[in-house]
């Protein structure tokens, strides 16, 4: 009789404990600042810079710097990049 009784005593008090973990994952996930998706940095341009990408004026397209350098015989150097991208580019002759 008495393991009879037992059994619910046991089975109300994982229940409780249960719930008790529960609700401190729920406060642990509400507290914890949300970690953004990789990728998800866009700027303005939609360039990537987590992927090192960053716009260039010139091209009109999200470039990778020292792709761009070997692409277009730069030095690879923040200056010649910046310098480069920030020209536009010559109108086409007709």
């Amino acid at each position: 009789m008495k393991a009879f009784l037992l059994i619910p005593v046991l089975l109300f008090l994982a229940a409780c404990a249960s719930q008790d973990q529960a609700a401190k994952r729920a406060d642990a996930a509400a507290a914890s600042p949300a970690t953004p998706a990789v990728g998800s940095d866009r700027d303005a341009h939609g360039c990537i810079g987590s992927a090192g990408y960053q716009w260039c004026e010139r091209s009109q397209r999200c470039e990778r710097p020292w792709e761009l350098a070997q692409a277009q015989g730069l030095a690879n150097t923040a200056e010649a990049i910046s310098a480069y991208c920030s020209t536009p580019a010559s109108p086409a002759r007709k």
